[in-house]
């Protein structure tokens, strides 16, 4: 990129995840990103807001067709600026989302559009120190940088990748290449990555400009790139939304931004990210996040605790009575009740699998009926 071209930081807003691990709160028609978790507002519009105080232009939303309606509610009744919201026919993984949402940034931005890609199912506590991050990583972008997020670990987390921070890059606090991407690692290996200190959450957010980002695609994942670009240019548009041509997007290979970019090319680079951020992905995080009395329970709805301590109690639909348990799950819907030990939380998506095997569709598919609470 050119040092004196003018740049435009465009959010993107990846809204595509299922959330298995939240059933049976979290279904395929009303995943959780849309559902209000943490605040009486959802995920997806905390996210929106915090890009809108990240960025001076409108958000690209990417998510399924089946979701249009409720993405397109929740954008208008969040109050910030009209985005464009761009349907996926088919999930295709985060690469392709990405790839079609920067040929729709440099249409309408030009060439100077950096992405600051979202996902829109994260809690972030300190949005100041969000802005911040952006802001040097998007200097860094400007230099031809794919940059990475890391997270500073507080807990020796298992259901998060990492980040190995390499050499600090000069002229740039709290910024450093990444020396490698690591999967999700096992405890003892996680808690020695605590111990250790050099290695932090990859928390799925970046940011590159979005021409850079095309070319590299181009040379890395050709079919994934010339499937993209054809969708994206053989989208049919009304009002609201971009509707990617069906045909060649299913035709895309289906894979991560990590795999298919990040850990591929030479250069990456990772700004630190110390805001209170969490990806919401299991009933821990929430009760992580969540305001929890003396004994360590989070309370959510009509729930009556005595003696318990360590839990995430939660009644959607009518009252729930638990007594002298500790490190429990809770959670109850119109149509299911869900218990489960704390330590089992990532295990949900097995009961979703039986559920599946069971023929029991509805139960992962329909949105419980609207409760009391």
């Amino acid at each position: 990129m050119n040092q004196n071209q003018t740049t435009t930081l465009v959010p993107v807003i990846l809204s595509g995840g299922a959330g298995t691990r939240l059933w049976p709160l979290s279904r395929e028609r009303m995943p959780k990103q849309l559902l209000p978790l943490l605040s009486e507002q959802s995920l997806l519009q905390d996210t929106l807001q915090r890009a809108e105080t990240a960025c001076a232009t409108p958000a690209l939303l990417v998510c399924n067709s089946d979701h249009r309606f409720q993405v397109a509610e929740q954008l208008r009744s969040s109050g910030c600026r009209a985005g464009t919201i761009l349907l996926e026919p088919i999930a295709r993984n985060t690469a392709p989302a990405i790839a079609v949402a920067a040929h729709e940034a440099l249409a309408v931005h030009g060439a100077g559009a950096q992405l600051l890609v979202l996902p829109a199912d994260h809690a972030i506590v300190d949005t100041q120190a969000f802005v911040r991050a952006v802001g040097e990583a998007a200097q860094l972008a400007g230099h031809h940088r794919a940059v990475a997020f890391g997270i500073r670990a507080t807990r020796p987390e298992t259901g998060f990748g990492y980040l190995e921070a390499g050499e600090p890059i000069a002229g740039f606090a709290g910024a450093c290449d990444i020396a490698a991407f690591v999967e999700k690692p096992d405890l003892a290996l996680a808690q020695a990555f605590l111990a250790g200190g050099r290695h932090y959450w990859n928390g799925g957010m970046f940011l590159f400009p979005a021409g850079w980002l095309l070319e590299q695609l181009a040379v890395l994942e050709p079919a994934m790139a010339s499937c993209a670009e054809a969708a994206w240019a053989s989208a049919s548009r009304d009002d609201d939304f971009v509707r990617l041509d069906a045909a060649p997007f299913q035709r895309s290979p289906s894979k991560s931004i990590d795999y298919a970019l990040m850990e591929r090319v030479d250069g990456s680079a990772m700004v630190t990210l110390d805001a209170g951020w969490d990806d919401v992905g299991s009933f821990t995080a929430l009760w992580q996040l969540g305001r929890a009395d003396s004994d360590g329970v989070v309370k959510v709805g009509d729930v009556l605790s005595d003696g318990n301590r360590d839990c995430y109690l939660r009644a959607d639909h009518r009252l729930v009575a638990v007594l002298g348990v500790q490190d429990l799950i809770v959670v109850e819907t119109a149509d299911a009740v869900l218990v489960a030990h704390r330590d089992a939380v990532q295990d949900v998506k097995r009961l979703v699998e039986a559920l599946r095997a069971d023929g029991r569709i509805a139960l992962l598919t329909d949105p419980p009926a609207a409760g009391r609470c």
